[in-house]
């Protein structure tokens, strides 16, 4: 079952003949439109006329996530504002937040690689999606509901949060798809269970995760208390949202990414070296098809395979094993990205905090929970009278958490030189 059966099954020559046509057509494109590509190509003395072959991709320079936030808001639009019809970010402080714009033909294109999805994961018209993704900033919940459309499948735009709810829906609507972050999956079993509700007498036969790492072991039990087939799909909001990549329907074994539309390298994350096919290292995206912020050679941060053995749903293009590990510090909590420097610029905003903090990450239960333990001055924490002012700190650092993060996290006030020296970051739940 195919979407766009032209495309998903190319011959391998094809398709890398496509993508350096449409590679050396984004080079020339964004050197002339974009400030930053063009300083950037210069200092690495190159000119887009240089890209012949799909070697010399390896010689252009790595775009990261601070390039995005430092050109914050448009410097990396390669289009004038009023050709923008949509614009998403990143979470983020001020200032801090990475922003992407979609043309009306990038919302197009994003809605058709979602619809590829969705065939892959044996997905029709004839089925009730409950998408459970948050709509809003966040790529997800609008990514998969426009996809949706795009089959002619119908919507349930329930968005995340209030479990009872979701439940009550999903009972009384017989949605035959759920779609959210597989964490979130498993909170939902839990409340079933409080309620009373068996989830194997509803009508779903197929889930869609993603927005954060999870294990087999997490897909077994997903599938075993749903009576479901758990799918991964695979997305980054820089260069497009979810619809970069899935898993087939028919092998359940690795993502497909549209290769039509992105060129995906591993590197080693230390030295930034190109490794073979097959080799573990950080995925690195190049996007073909976007018109308001094509990146060139995006480093994802996330850690994985790539599989290049023919898979026999027919599909051509390469495949992704599931990422489990990061080259960098950034932190998924149910679905949103946070790095700890984030969290640090929101603290050193408030007044009476001292430098030194931890991050620890638990589970409770099948969400993840955030402690952010934060030492305050001598003079605060020792004066009887403070009760108030402490209770104040606590309260500003959880709303600027979640106005400016989109996480609410358990904050613990303690005395200075209370914390130790070392890793800010204790995540418990890959211990």
């Amino acid at each position: 079952m195919f979407y766009n059966e032209e495309f998903e099954t190319l011959p391998r020559e094809a398709l890398k003949a496509l993508q350096l046509k449409r590679l050396q057509q984004v080079m020339q494109r964004v050197y002339h439109t974009v400030g930053f590509y063009k300083k950037s190509f210069d200092a690495a003395q190159i000119k887009p006329s240089d890209i012949k072959s799909m070697n010399d991709l390896k010689k252009l320079p790595f775009i990261t996530r601070k390039d995005m936030s430092d050109n914050y808001p448009y410097g990396m639009f390669s289009v004038p504002m009023g050709s923008i019809v949509r614009l998403h970010a990143s979470s983020g402080t001020t200032g801090r937040s990475a922003v992407f714009g979609y043309t009306r033909h990038d919302i197009e294109t994003w809605s058709d690689l979602v619809a590829r999805c969705l065939v892959a994961a044996g997905i029709t018209k004839n089925d009730i999606i409950h998408n459970a993704f948050s709509y809003g900033l966040f790529t997800g919940g609008l990514g998969l509901h426009y996809g949706a459309e795009k089959i002619d499948a119908s919507v349930i735009p329930i968005s995340g949060g209030n479990a009872k709810r979701q439940l009550m829906i999903l009972r009384d609507f017989g949605p035959t798809v759920i779609c959210c972050t597989p964490s979130y999956a498993l909170h939902l079993a839990q409340e079933a269970k409080t309620m009373g509700m068996d989830l194997k007498s509803f009508k779903l036969r197929v889930g869609i995760f993603g927005a954060e790492p999870w294990s087999k072991a997490m897909r077994e039990e997903i599938e075993k208390t749903f009576s479901i087939t758990a799918l991964d799909i695979y997305g980054l909001s820089e260069v497009i949202g979810p619809g970069i990549a899935i898993e087939c329907i028919e092998a359940h074994n690795g993502m497909h990414i549209f290769e039509d539309h992105f060129i995906v390298e591993t590197i080693n994350p230390q030295t930034g070296e190109v490794l073979p096919e097959g080799q573990e290292g950080e995925l690195v995206f190049t996007s073909l098809s976007r018109e308001a912020i094509p990146l060139i050679r995006y480093r994802s941060g996330d850690i994985s395979r790539l599989i290049t053995e023919p898979c026999r749903c027919g599909r051509t293009h390469i495949k992704m094993e599931r990422a489990l590990k990061r080259s960098d510090d950034m932190l998924i909590i149910s679905g949103v990205n946070i790095f700890p420097a984030q969290i640090e610029a929101i603290l050193v905003e408030i007044e009476g905090l001292e430098p030194r903090y931890q991050i620890i990450v638990d589970k409770a239960g099948a969400l993840d929970a955030l402690e952010l333990q934060v030492e305050v001055s001598d003079k605060i924490f020792s004066d009887s009278g403070s009760v108030k002012e402490l209770q104040k700190i606590e309260q500003r650092i959880v709303k600027d958490m979640q106005d400016y993060l989109g996480v609410e996290p358990r904050v613990k006030l303690v005395g200075p030189n209370t914390l130790k020296a070392g890793d800010k970051v204790i995540d418990k739940r890959r211990m």
